[in-house]
């Protein structure tokens, strides 16, 4: 089945929020190569003023994956996993994310385009930190209350056609 460019506009529900673990936060900037103390050392990053570890700014992307993970599935989306080369991943970061934040998602399908046997898809992954009074495990229907947007990754996807 081809990807469904009727695709593009497409916002799905948040997701489950994501608990920003410290160990995860430590073994990724292990993985990037990032020795900055505030990423592995918890005195250190309160020092600076934050409250705990802080993650590498691409960190962010483990989120966002999980998140695009909604698109990929949809069996309606047309997209074949196997065929997909990532092509581009964008962030702005409004806030630094921290061990301890709680984070859900808005995956947002801006852009579907297909040129010569290649589509490219473009997603918008909405990163916000849902206050304390909310249970782990329930993402907000209405994210417009949210007032603490973290962070916005932009993702282009390359799919190549069959014959390519």
């Amino acid at each position: 089945m081809p990807l469904n460019a009727a695709y593009a506009g497409r916002q799905y529900a948040p997701d489950a929020p994501y608990v920003v673990g410290r160990e995860k936060i430590r073994e990724f900037a292990d993985a990037v190569g990032s020795t900055h103390p505030a990423h592995h050392d918890v005195a250190h990053a309160r020092g600076l003023g934050y409250p705990d570890v802080v993650a590498p700014p691409t960190f962010a992307v483990v989120i966002a994956q999980r998140t695009e993970a909604q698109l990929i599935t949809d069996p309606d989306a047309g997209i074949d996993f196997s065929r997909v080369v990532h092509a581009d991943e964008r962030f702005t970061h409004h806030r630094p994310l921290v061990a301890g934040d709680r984070i859900t998602t808005v995956l947002h399908v801006d852009r579907v385009i297909e040129r010569s046997g290649l589509a490219m898809v473009t997603t918008r992954c909405e990163l916000y930190a849902l206050p304390a009074e909310l249970p782990d495990d329930v993402a907000p229907v209405d994210v417009t209350s949210l007032t603490d947007h973290v962070a916005t990754v932009t993702s282009t996807l390359a799919i190549r056609g069959a014959d390519a």
